[in-house]
């Protein structure tokens, strides 16, 4: 039977996805695609016919601009997956229509709030509900958990040490003051520049502030800074603070990147919206850009049985992809591919309840052939 998924939100992430499945060999799937914006869709089934031509299994849905559950009937009543490609402070209300509609559902958000009311929503689900997928969180995660286990097995040891996890979307080319370009949204970036940073120290959970824990880390031979963010450690820091003694995420950037958003932010005070502050200074003068580069770096360090200290790494610098006839930007298929694979893990019916990325078997994702293509990383050779 054809799998109809049904995909909110037809900007840069939305459509990314919907061109992946109707993209997808063997996989026999109507997409729809839906937004608020007639415009929006119509420029998003330009977009992917431009890449792949015309399809049958392409539909377009004009969401209601007032959230009437009911307006979804028609679409959602014999849909079988969700993926969520809004704005996270809408994760819920999507959610809420795929317990009222009997579908799966797949999101992105990093936003630490609408996550613990979604657990709450999808308590008692019949559905599966996978949360924090895309790059950051998402992917980063499931290779941290893939190097967990790879260090347990080798060393034969189950309490680490520590576990980093770093992802950058950056531009390929920058100048100063900013040394930065906007990949993706630039809310997005704001708000995880303020919002704290929920870490693992000593086997505690914390709430340390954003940006407050620089460092320089060197991948593949090329120098960055990566500092605390918010949202990109998803659940991980839960499920694993009792066998590794420290778990943090940071962002990666340019160096001289930081110290300039510090700047504009040591400007603000207490007084008004720091994020919503922060986004308009930015935009001021950091340019949206098309060449792009997804850096990611993992690592797991602890002692093996003989006391002798071990660290086992992951690093990959991810550049744009062909797919069919466009090249898609290198956030759009390293936060697409992940949430794709998740729409087939849950048009397969073996997943209900809430699935955190800690629960995902990371093979799943990391060996999916979508993401493979949209990585370029052949994992069963990592």
């Amino acid at each position: 039977m054809m799998d109809k998924i049904f995909i909110a939100g037809a900007g840069g992430i939305g459509r990314a996805a919907a061109l992946l499945i109707l993209y997808a060999q063997k996989w026999d799937a109507l997409v729809v695609l839906g937004d608020e914006s007639e415009t929006q869709l119509e420029e998003a089934r330009q977009w992917i016919e431009k890449g792949i031509g015309k399809k049958q299994h392409l539909e377009t849905f004009l969401m209601p601009s007032d959230g009437n559950a009911e307006a979804f009937g028609p679409v959602l009543e014999d849909a079988h997956v969700m993926l969520d490609c809004l704005p996270g402070s809408m994760a819920p209300s999507m959610a809420r229509l795929c317990v009222q509609y009997g579908l799966h559902y797949a999101n992105l958000t990093e936003y630490v709030k609408e996550t613990q009311e979604i657990l709450e929503i999808a308590a008692d689900a019949e559905t599966g509900f996978i949360l924090q997928t895309g790059l950051a969180p998402g992917y980063v995660n499931n290779l941290a958990v893939s190097l967990i286990e790879s260090f347990e097995k080798k060393y034969g040891v189950e309490n680490l040490e520590k576990l980093s996890m770093r992802v950058g979307a950056l531009s390929q080319f920058t100048e100063s003051p900013h040394y930065y370009g906007f990949t993706w949204s630039t809310i997005g970036v704001a708000t995880e520049y303020i919002k704290d940073s929920e870490a693992v120290r000593n086997h505690e959970i914390v709430r340390i502030p954003s940006l407050s824990e620089r460092e320089t880390i060197i991948i593949n031979g090329k120098t960055y800074e990566a500092d605390l963010t918010s949202g990109g450690a998803a659940d991980l820091p839960h499920a694993y603070k009792d066998r590794i003694k420290h778990i943090d995420y940071k962002t990666i950037r340019y160096p001289g990147h930081f110290d300039w958003v510090k700047s504009l932010i040591g400007k603000f005070g207490n007084d008004g919206d720091k994020i919503k502050r922060l986004e308009e200074e930015m935009l001021r003068v950091v340019p949206h850009v098309e060449d792009d580069v997804i850096v990611i770096y993992a690592a797991v360090t602890g002692y093996d049985q003989d006391g002798h200290l071990r660290s086992m790494q992951q690093a990959y610098h991810i550049y744009p992809l062909e797919v069919g006839g466009i090249t898609m930007r290198a956030i759009q298929t390293c936060t697409a591919a992940p949430l794709v694979e998740c729409a087939r893990l849950l048009a397969s019916g073996d997943y209900q309840g809430v699935i955190t990325q800690s629960q995902i078997a990371p093979e799943a994702i990391l060996e999916g052939v979508i993401v493979r293509q949209a990585y370029h990383v052949d994992m069963s050779n990592a």
